[in-house]
């Protein structure tokens, strides 16, 4: 039986559970699992570690997901592929901004935008920005599948699309589509891009009341019409194989990479909400807990889990302690009156 994610609170759920995620998972990034564990015990990180007053503050990761969100909110709804794509390249760009000026030196500037999401301070801080993200958007040229920018297949594509799959959820194949576009911006090869569709396309298949293995199943049509799909069918293909022949455990994730690519990104991200569809909590600890890119794993599967069961089955004190939290879900909340 399906069930109805057309609902606030899923949508609000999906964005809040990638940023506590990428919260949860700030902290283990650039950590192997034998220092995670070393650290934090068997169970590994399980709250917000990374400040000493236990307040979670997201990366890159959330700070792009939103201004994702901006530049979609801000195009007429019978726009153009295009046109949305453009769009969100200019929050990009706005978001550079927050990267490469300080709140203060920035709002004395007599031209500044003072509105939205640039209004917020505490966006204006370096977390561990992306290399390719920053150096793509510093370029002044947007990158396009057709006149590619660069070679990086970088997770950095992949991390910050799923409002794509919640706003063009009526045609995962458009969901797709957009999500390529947007990750193409910055990421040029095509496990970078088709990966960033791919989660598109399985959040919106989410938002119809498909299971995750139903959307999964339907997405991969769609994929191999691509060209260059096969790494990233392959590595999705390998999440669910891991998946239907393992139990859920940290040393396992290491069979699918590190997560610092577009593929592997997502192969973790599927593998953990695959083992706890309904289990926003331990879905997001499995995929902060690994050798690797552990903020973007995090917020991925938080995007995918916090979508299934709603903002309401993600712990209150990971809400409740999470910086923002309020306007991540603000923008949930938009995000699901313009695409309803």
């Amino acid at each position: 039986m399906k069930t109805d994610r057309l609902q606030p609170d899923n949508f609000t759920g999906c964005l809040l559970g990638g940023a506590v995620g990428d919260a949860l998972g700030a902290d283990t990034e650039f950590m192997s699992l034998t220092n995670i564990l070393n650290k934090y015990g068997t169970t590994g990180v399980t709250n917000y570690t990374e400040f000493a007053d236990g307040i979670g503050i997201f990366t890159d990761d959330t700070q792009m997901t939103l201004f994702t969100v901006e530049g979609l909110l801000s195009v007429n709804t019978n726009a153009t592929t295009n046109n949305y794509v453009t769009a969100v390249y200019e929050a990009y760009l706005r978001w550079l901004i927050t990267q490469t000026h300080s709140y203060q030196g920035y709002m004395q500037t007599p031209s500044a935008e003072t509105a939205g999401l640039m209004a917020h301070k505490e966006l204006f801080r370096l977390r561990a920005p992306g290399i390719t993200c920053m150096g793509s958007l510093k370029s002044g040229v947007m990158g396009t599948i057709e006149q590619p920018i660069n070679h990086s297949k970088g997770c950095g594509g992949v991390m910050r699309v799923a409002p794509a799959g919640l706003l063009f959820w009526k045609n995962a194949t458009q969901a797709f589509s957009i999500a390529a576009k947007l990750a193409a911006i910055t990421h040029s090869h095509p496990s970078g891009y088709l990966s960033a569709g791919a989660l598109a396309a399985i959040l919106a298949f989410l938002v119809h009341g498909h299971s995750l293995q139903e959307a999964i199943n339907q997405t991969l049509p769609i994929l191999q019409q691509w060209n260059n799909h096969a790494e990233t069918t392959k590595a999705i293909r390998d999440a669910i194989a891991l998946y239907q022949t393992t139990k859920p455990d940290f040393i396992h994730l290491a069979k699918l990479g590190e997560g610092w690519v577009g593929e592997e990104a997502l192969s973790i991200a599927l593998y953990c909400s695959l083992h706890f569809e309904t289990d926003v909590k331990n879905a997001i600890i499995l995929a902060a807990n690994h050798s690797g890119d552990t903020d973007s794993t995090a917020a991925i599967t938080g995007n995918i889990v916090g979508l299934m069961n709603g903002i309401n089955a993600i712990p209150a004190s990971w809400q409740q302690n999470l910086q923002l939290a309020d306007l991540v879900v603000q923008y949930g909340q938009k995000l699901f009156d313009k695409a309803r």
